[in-house]
């Protein structure tokens, strides 16, 4: 089944255009790199929680929107994610993404992210 990287990201509201292209960079990077698929959304339908929440997670400010961030691999099997690192190894010296790390619109100190090994897939 397959493996995932999920990412959970502050987004400044008035640029959100911004990182929307910077969005659609990303997955045609990850996907030129390996990645089986990449999917970003914008938070919807997720309420503050009085204890934990999405927004509690990454402090989410008034000014700020949140989007999350997926990305699927081969399964890792036995911990053996070679996969995954292979591909993000790629994706981190892609001079596409290292471009747009310049003026990001996302606090990378608040984003939040890990990877995740699949218990039901229907991919």
């Amino acid at each position: 089944m397959p493996y995932l990287d999920a990412f959970l990201l502050p987004v400044r509201r008035e640029a959100e255009d911004v990182y929307r292209k910077w969005a659609k960079v990303s997955a045609e990077v990850w996907l030129a790199n390996g990645a089986l698929s990449y999917v970003e959304a914008r938070a919807d339908d997720v309420p503050f929680g009085d204890l934990t929440s999405f927004p509690r997670a990454v402090q989410l400010t008034e000014d700020e929107v949140l989007y999350i961030a997926l990305a699927t691999y081969r399964d890792c099997a036995h911990r053996d994610c070679a996969h995954r690192d292979e591909v993000n190894a790629k994706v981190m010296a892609d001079p596409r993404l290292k471009n747009m790390m310049i003026d990001s619109p996302v606090d990378g100190k608040r984003m939040i992210f890990g990877g995740f090994n699949s218990v039901v897939s229907s991919v």
